[in-house]
């Protein structure tokens, strides 16, 4: 891991600014002082003369205030370069990750998966030909070879004297929404047996890919809020309708999310296989979980991170159309 820059400390940049803000006003004012005690003014018999009053304040205190904003403006800016030196680091020390796991081998096991997926939970949101409109296939599919490359192995591969049964369907939707937090024991166990499951172990890598490659864009299915799909509409898209009746299902409304996908999606041909990869493998799972599944399961199944994600690359290709 490369060294990352330390990280901006906006106490010492204010100390910084306001030290200077005071040293200038205090000598402005001294200034002043010194003006009037050796330059005395005639102010004549008049009497008060609220508008000589008035220039006089402005005068003396105007250049104090514009020092302070002056103050102001410049810790705002050293704050903004320090932040974005700092973001610069993140982003090369993200980048010579990413290189080196391409060429790495075999991720170490269970340590280096929980590592992973806590990153995903805490990190953890057309019309144009090059995005590739998603068709639905329901027959087995091979997976791209430049997807492989987007993430190494979870290094969780069962062995194959394993002996497993079906992994239930509440395991399988834990698994779908990954762990919450380092310490979501629940979650990290329901997450090993998916792990386990051959069928399982594809779709949660397939989402574990896009869900690392949208986060590069910093779009996060937490900070997602897509319209609530009644359990049918899910139904009828797993047997196989399309169209404006299911629209719903793409319930994700953020333009920023949505804007950022679909201009990936045409200009990034990795991100494009591992979105196409995903889509073919939740769509493959759906028909076999919606053939079993309650109502309830089928609800909170929309609510985990790939589904979302599922929603979200499905409006950007075009899958409910």
């Amino acid at each position: 891991m490369a060294s990352h820059l330390p990280d901006p400390d906006p106490s010492l940049i204010s100390r910084r600014t306001e030290t200077i803000a005071l040293v200038l006003s205090v000598g402005w004012l001294l200034f002043v002082v010194a003006f009037f005690w050796f330059v005395p003014v005639n102010m004549g018999d008049e009497g008060f003369d609220f508008l000589r009053f008035l220039m006089v304040f402005l005068g003396i205190f105007l250049p104090v205030a514009v020092i302070w904003v002056a103050s102001l403006v410049a810790r705002n800016a050293s704050a903004m370069r320090l932040e974005t030196r700092a973001l610069q680091a993140e982003i090369a020390a993200l980048s010579e990750e990413v290189a080196r796991s391409k060429h790495a081998g075999p991720l170490s096991p269970e340590a280096s998966v929980e590592r992973k997926m806590s990153k995903i939970a805490q990190a953890g949101k057309k019309s144009d030909p090059a995005v590739s409109t998603f068709k639905t296939q329901r027959e087995a599919v091979g997976l791209p070879s430049s997807a492989m490359q987007v993430q190494p192995t979870l290094g969780f591969d069962p062995q194959p004297d394993d002996a497993l049964e079906p992994l239930p369907r509440v395991d399988l939707i834990r698994a779908l929404n990954f762990p919450d937090t380092d310490s979501d024991s629940i979650g990290f166990a329901a997450l090993r047996k998916a792990l386990k499951d051959p069928t399982s172990r594809n779709l949660v890598q397939a989402s574990q890919d896009v869900l690392t490659l949208l986060s590069q864009d910093g779009i996060y299915m937490d900070d997602l809020s897509p319209d609530r799909s009644r359990p049918e509409l899910w139904r009828r898209f797993a047997q196989g309708e399309r169209g404006r009746a299911i629209g719903g299902l793409g319930g994700v409304r953020d333009r920023t999310s949505l804007a950022l996908t679909a201009s990936r999606m045409r200009e990034d041909p990795i991100f494009r296989d591992a979105a196409h990869h995903f889509l073919r493998h939740f769509d493959k799972m759906l028909v076999s979980f919606e053939a079993v599944a309650t109502d309830a399961e089928i609800i909170e199944l929309s609510n985990t991170r790939t589904a979302r994600a599922f929603m979200l690359l499905g409006r950007v290709t075009g899958a409910f159309d």
